[in-house]
């Protein structure tokens, strides 16, 4: 069972999105993964779904060439909002959170 400093340092990573969405979690990831695997393994997630749903914005942006991709980029930016919000609750209840339609780069 994760300590609760371990717990709100993982659900910071994800709240962290919304305002330095690559510095302030690439920092907390860095300085604690050694120290915590809870961490580590949210820093993990976080990063994979920053790839993933970068891929799936590109697209989308490419797509609006064929009027679709503006239904796709609000989709997935809905998307990347609600598994963002849950994985900091999750997070922060301590469990382990695999955000769906991530690729498992790291």
């Amino acid at each position: 069972m994760p300590k609760n400093d371990e717990k709100l340092l993982a659900a910071a990573i994800y709240v962290l999105n919304f305002f330095v969405p690559i510095l302030g979690p690439l920092l907390i990831w860095l300085f604690k993964k050694d120290e915590s695997s809870f961490i580590d393994y949210h820093g993990r997630e976080y990063f994979n779904f920053m790839i993933s749903y970068t891929v799936y914005m590109f697209v989308s942006g490419l797509l609006t060439i064929i009027v679709i991709g503006f239904l796709a980029l609000w989709i997935v930016g809905t998307l990347a909002f609600i598994f963002n919000i849950v994985a900091a609750i999750k997070a922060f209840e301590g469990q382990h959170y695999r955000m769906p339609l991530v690729f498992r780069l790291l």
